[in-house]
């Protein structure tokens, strides 16, 4: 699914470099937005700009490999909660959950940024979280959906677009600098409970809605009689 390896090959230090290089231009990204030059990654990372260069190509090189490591951060905490999901599990991923903050803060600035990188991260992340939810029904965390696909891109839609706009929101209302650490733990705190109170609940209270909706789906797509 990834387009190439987090690491490429070569040496020890090269591959050290190469991921100080990666994680330097993931907080420089989430903080100052798409715009910014190789030479200030260069200087946050402590190297040269020929040395982001020689491992990276370019900067939209760069910028795709950012994508694939923040992607695998997100695919692996989603696999861990779906493989064992367990109250243990959720208490640990919520104490730690500031460390996703420079993650989440790239991920805001892609949706920002749009273009051709934005809809191809987006679109892996759909086939990501068609991967937690064939984890989730194998390990009876979830309830089979009626369509997987049509199901994960409603939810990066959601999630991903809710996310977005909290943390957008978030930067508006707090001028200067965004400490996204505090952002994603007000996220937290604001919404996880209502959110997983409607997926484990629901909330309508009764299935007439989906009913019709369902109906009318399955009529439009039976052809005409002939």
């Amino acid at each position: 699914m990834f387009k190439r390896s987090a690491v490429s090959e070569g040496s020890a230090a090269d591959l050290s470099t190469r991921a100080r290089i990666r994680d330097a231009a993931i907080a420089v990204f989430g903080e100052q937005g798409f715009g910014v030059g190789v030479r200030a990654i260069a200087q946050a990372a402590g190297v040269s700009p020929g040395l982001v260069n020689h491992h990276f190509g370019s900067k939209d090189g760069l910028r795709e490999a950012c994508d694939d490591h923040v992607r695998e951060l997100v695919r692996a905490a989603k696999m861990e909660s779906m493989q064992r999901p367990s109250s243990a599990t959720l208490l640990q991923q919520l104490a730690e959950i500031e460390e996703f903050a420079p993650a989440m803060a790239y991920l805001m600035r892609s949706m920002q940024a749009g273009g051709p990188l934005m809809v191809s991260f987006f679109e892996h992340m759909v086939e990501d979280i068609e991967q937690y939810l064939a984890t989730g029904i194998a390990s009876g965390a979830i309830r089979p959906p009626r369509d997987l696909k049509a199901t994960a891109r409603c939810l990066a839609y959601n999630h991903g677009g809710g996310m977005m706009l909290f943390l957008q929101h978030y930067e508006a209302a707090h001028p200067g600098p965004v400490d996204f650490r505090k952002a994603l733990r007000e996220y937290s705190d604001q919404m996880l409970l209502p959110m997983v109170e409607v997926y484990t609940h629901g909330l309508l209270a009764n299935s007439m809605v989906y009913d019709t909706v369902l109906a009318q789906r399955q009529s439009a797509e039976q052809p005409p009689n002939t």
